[in-house]
C-alpha cells in the first residue's frame, strides 16, 4: 500500500505541473512562472485536463456559473450528505505550481486510491474558479458564489480593461443567471453537504521549523486592509532647511517604524506595510503627499481591532507633531474564522495514524475555508512549504509530504465513513443551528 500511496503522490505532483502549464503568460520549463486569473483563457485548459483526470472514475464533471469545476463521486446510497473536498485554481502573478492546485490535484488523488469503493457519503470535488482576488480586486469570487455572497454589485466590479465580472462569466460561455444553481443548500435534515476539506501547502516556514510534514488549522487569522495617506507640502528639495519641512515620506517613514514595533510587540500579530506612493515624485522636491497600505493580521479578532485603532492613533499623532494631515480608509475588514471542532479533532486523529505530531496551527492568509464556514463546517490541513516560499516559481513540496497527506486523507475518509450518514448530517445541522 505505501508504494501505490508514493506513486500517487508523484502523480499529484506531476499533475500540478502540468497544470502549471496553463498561464496567460509564456511558461517556460526553466522559470516555472504561472499566471492564471478569473475565468481566463487558460482556465479552459485546467478544466478539460482534470476532467479527464476524473474521466475513469465515472465522475460527473460540470462548471457552474461562476466557474467553478466540480465533480460528484456518489456516495453507497442514494440521498445521502455529500463532502466537499477541494481548492482553488486560480493563481497570483509569477505563481508556482501547487498553492490552491494542490488540494484539487490531492482530492483527485484520494478518490483514486478508494478503487471504486463507494462510502456512506457522496464526495464533490471543487476547483473554486478564484480565490487570489487579482483580476477584480475581489477575492473568492468562486467560493462566495457557493455561499449566495456572489451579487449584482460583485458582477458589476470591473477589471483593469472594463470587462466587469458578469461579462467575464459570459465570456467564459456561462451564463451569469444560473449563479444561485451554484448556491449551497442547507436545510436541517435534508443536508446537502455536511462539510469541506481542503488542503493546502503551509505557504510559511513554521512546519519546516518543526519538522513535520502536516498541520491541522484550527483557524484562519482576522485581516484588515486599510490605506493611508499622509498630505503635507511639496517644496525644492535644495532650498528648504529641515526644520521648515513638511515632508510626507519622513511621516510615513516614521510611521512605518511604529508599525513594526507595535507588531513585534504582541504574540501571534503580523502587520504590514506592502506598498508606498509618493507625489510628486522627484529626486529634488520634498513630497507632498505619501500614500502607504497597511494589512494587520491575527487569531484574534480584539487584538487585530485594538492594533489597527492603535495605528490610526499614532499615524494622527505623528502628522500633527510634524504639521501635515493623515487621512485613512478601510478596504477590508474580514473577522477570523475557526475551524469546526469535530473535524479538527478527526484530522489530529489521522495524522496520528500516519506516525506524524498534530500539530495545530492558525492560517495568516486567506483561504476559501473561511468562506464556505458560513454555511457548512470545514477544516483545513497544511503541508509543509519547503523555505516557507509560496507566490513564487520556487514554491515547492516534497514528495514524501504529499504521500503522508494522502494517507491523512485516506485515513480521514475511513473514520467519516465509520459514522453513519445521519451522524454526520445531525453535526453539521447543530454545528449550522448554532451560527445561525
Amino acid at each position: 500500500m505505501t508504494s501505490e500511496i508514493r506513486k500517487r503522490a508523484q502523480e499529484v505532483m506531476a499533475r500540478c505541473g502540468k497544470l502549471a502549464t496553463f498561464s496567460e503568460d509564456s511558461f517556460s520549463k526553466s522559470q516555472g512562472s504561472t499566471r492564471r486569473t478569473f475565468l481566463s483563457p487558460p482556465m479552459h485548459d485546467c478544466h478539460r485536463e482534470i476532467a479527464h483526470w476524473m474521466e475513469p472514475l465515472g465522475i460527473p464533471v460540470r462548471v457552474d456559473a461562476a466557474g467553478n469545476l466540480r465533480g460528484s463521486y456518489a456516495a453507497a446510497q442514494s440521498g445521502a450528505p455529500t463532502l466537499l473536498v477541494g481548492s482553488h485554481l486560480d493563481t497570483v502573478p509569477n505563481a508556482g505550481a501547487y498553492d490552491g492546485v494542490l488540494g484539487v490535484m490531492l482530492a483527485v488523488g484520494l478518490l483514486e486510491a478508494l478503487g471504486g469503493r463507494r462510502l456512506p457519503f457522496g464526495i464533490e470535488i471543487i476547483g473554486f474558479s478564484e480565490e487570489e482576488g487579482v483580476r477584480f480586486g475581489v477575492p473568492f469570487i468562486g467560493s462566495r458564489a457557493l455561499v449566495g455572497l456572489l451579487d449584482e454589485e460583485l458582477l458589476n466590479v470591473q477589471d483593469a480593461q472594463g470587462i466587469s465580472v458578469r461579462k467575464a462569466i459570459q465570456e467564459f460561455g456561462l451564463n451569469p443567471a444560473e449563479i444561485p444553481q451554484a448556491c449551497l443548500s442547507h436545510t436541517g435534515e435534508n443536508t446537502e453537504c455536511f462539510g469541506y476539506i481542503e488542503f493546502h501547502i503551509e505557504q510559511g516556514p513554521v512546519l519546516e521549523a518543526l519538522g513535520q510534514p502536516l498541520a491541522v488549522v484550527e483557524s484562519i487569522a482576522g485581516q484588515s486592509r486599510l490605506e493611508f495617506t499622509f498630505l503635507g507640502r511639496s517644496n525644492h528639495a535644495g532650498t528648504t532647511p529641515m526644520h521648515l519641512r513638511y515632508d510626507a515620506i519622513a511621516a510615513a517613514a516614521e510611521w512605518i517604524a511604529a508599525v513594526e514595533r507595535l507588531a513585534r510587540s504582541a504574540a501571534g500579530l503580523v502587520a504590514t506595510v506592502g506598498r508606498i506612493e509618493a507625489k510628486p515624485g522627484a529626486t529634488n522636491v520634498i513630497a507632498g503627499e505619501t500614500r502607504v497600505s497597511l494589512d494587520v493580521r491575527h487569531g484574534s479578532d480584539q487584538i487585530r481591532i485594538q492594533a489597527v485603532q492603535d495605528l490610526v492613533q499614532q499615524a494622527q499623532e505623528i502628522a500633527k507633531r510634524r504639521g501635515l494631515t493623515a487621512r485613512w480608509n478601510t478596504l477590508l475588514e474580514q473577522r477570523a474564522v475557526a475551524m469546526d471542532p469535530f473535524l479538527i479533532a478527526e484530522i489530529e486523529h489521522a495524522i496520528e495514524k500516519t506516525g506524524g505530531v498534530a500539530h495545530r496551527m492558525v492560517s495568516g492568509a486567506g483561504h476559501d475555508a473561511m468562506i464556505l464556514a458560513e454555511k457548512v463546517p470545514v477544516a483545513m490541513i497544511f503541508l509543509r512549504t519547503p523555505g516557507g516560499i509560496s507566490h513564487d516559481p520556487a514554491e515547492s513540496v516534497v514528495v514524501e509530504d504529499v504521500e503522508k497527506a494522502m494517507e491523512c486523507g485516506l485515513h480521514l475518509l475511513d473514520q467519516l465513513a465509520a459514522l453513519s450518514a445521519a451522524a454526520l448530517v445531525r453535526a453539521s445541522s447543530s454545528i449550522i443551528r448554532e451560527r445561525e
